[in-house]
């Protein structure tokens, strides 16, 4: 394993930045970039916040939640 940020594993966070499932527009610049994930064998929603508008993009924030209906985009 790569390690881990805030208890998120790189190789996770790698994935959804990579790949992720969802890009879902924020505020300037910056997209949401979120995929559903399994960590300590129950159902997440990694976030992470990328700001686009920068090059190259940085990331700005990354958090698990356990709220999937709240943020997920049904569209």
């Amino acid at each position: 394993m790569l390690g881990t940020v805030i208890g998120i594993p790189l190789d996770l966070l790698d994935r959804v930045l990579s790949a992720p499932e969802q890009k879902v527009p924020e505020v300037e610049g910056v997209v949401c970039y979120q995929s559903k994930v399994v960590m300590d064998g129950k159902d997440y929603l990694l976030r992470a916040m990328v700001n686009e508008a920068t090059d190259p993009p940085v990331v700005v924030t990354v958090y698990r939640t356990s709220k999937i209906d709240k943020y997920w985009s049904k569209l």
